[in-house]
């Protein structure tokens, strides 16, 4: 079996790739950023006379000689770029040998997966609500971010100490509702500093989150190093990083509990598997962050073959779009899926939305310095 030719599809923000052979199989990937489309779509082109003539079913192989075979590596472009490779060459070996991807990983380690579902709220009393709701639904698991509300008279307008403080009181709110038996994420969304991280973390603890997640910027993970030292409260991170590199004083320093891997950033299955092995060696457990849906149907290939999964997040339940068929059920906090070859998505290009260009928001501070999103 040999490559033909690749195709990037979009469906609004959504971006996936199809790897044609010339046996007729076709793989699915899944590229989506949410911005910097047109990039990414770029390096497909720059890449498919690399990947015409080569034989799909050797993923390691091609891994390899894409990351490694350029001068300038990683960054979220290219590994958005290569994580869709790398996933659509799994459904194709799943389809040609007609067994599910995650047999191929080893086999289920598990029967189904528990999941959480992220919930907002304009106020306390409203997250509260809507965290009831989801307990009602099945739900054992929240993840809520009090500071995705701007502050001050226009949305993206945020001052980190009144975040803190917001943050304490949505979380008091939330666990005073749902008791004691529903885990708790806090998600800061990479916004806080240092010292503010601290504080928060310290301040939610008599609260027992399962953990803060992102407290802190991606750029530098050694500034985990003081968080880690100044707070027994689990910490996550893992969501904008790379491959396994990315990861290193993270998971070899102990500094955080919970990997939060995208399976779209990080180099797909093949890299994620790594990851996972890299973190059970210090015994974390992997929370994966969940990416759009031919992605995440991916993940949870990986998710049901991988020995230290813990939770993953939950989009499959409040949406099916109508250009993806696929096979999951959500029951009672879990997501189980059927036994299709390959990945077990298919796109249905007649029925994709129209590309849209999208640009995350451009936070400021009070004073107008640019604050993270």
């Amino acid at each position: 079996m040999k490559i033909t030719g690749i195709r990037s599809v979009f469906s609004g923000e959504c971006h996936y790739l199809i790897i044609e052979t010339d046996e007729g199989i076709t793989g699915l990937g899944e590229a989506t950023l949410h911005t910097r489309q047109l990039a990414v779509d770029g390096v497909f082109k720059h890449l498919e006379p690399v990947l015409i003539g080569q034989d799909p079913m050797r993923i390691e192989h091609i891994w390899q000689d894409i990351f490694r075979c350029t001068f300038w590596r990683g960054g979220p472009v290219l590994m958005a770029a290569l994580s869709a490779i790398d996933l659509a060459l799994w459904d194709i070996k799943g389809k040609a040998l007609n067994t599910p991807v995650y047999n191929l990983l080893g086999g289920k380690c598990r029967d189904k997966l528990r999941v959480y579902i992220g919930i907002g709220g304009k106020s306390s009393e409203e997250l509260a609500e809507k965290g009831i709701e989801m307990k009602e639904k099945g739900y054992t698991a929240l993840r809520f971010c009090p500071t995705d509300q701007g502050y001050g008279e226009e949305m993206g307008v945020m001052d980190i100490l009144s975040g803190v403080r917001k943050s304490v009181k949505y979380t008091q709110a939330l666990r005073e509702a749902v008791g004691d038996d529903i885990d708790l994420v806090l998600e800061c969304h990479t916004r806080m500093t240092p010292p503010t991280a601290v504080e928060l973390c310290n301040e939610v603890a008599p609260l027992h989150p399962m953990f803060v997640e992102d407290p802190l910027r991606a750029d530098s993970p050694e500034a985990f190093r003081n968080l880690r030292a100044h707070t027994a409260v689990p910490l996550g991170t893992g969501e904008k990083f790379g491959a396994k590199w990315d990861y290193k004083c993270l998971i070899e320093e102990e500094l955080i509990d919970y990997v939060r891997t995208d399976i779209c950033n990080c180099g797909g299955i093949t890299e994620m598997k790594k990851i996972a092995a890299y973190a059970e060696a210090h015994y974390m457990e992997m929370v994966p962050h969940g990416v759009h849906h031919a992605g995440f149907i991916g993940l949870m290939h990986v998710d049901f073959a991988t020995p230290n999964f813990c939770l993953q997040e939950d989009w499959m339940s409040s949406s099916h779009p109508e250009w993806l068929d696929y096979d999951v059920t959500f029951k009672d906090g879990y997501l189980t899926m059927g036994d299709r070859p390959g990945l077990g998505v298919t796109l249905l290009e007649d029925k994709c939305k129209p590309f849209r260009m999208r640009e995350h928001p451009h936070w400021r501070r009070p004073d107008g310095t640019v604050q993270d999103w």
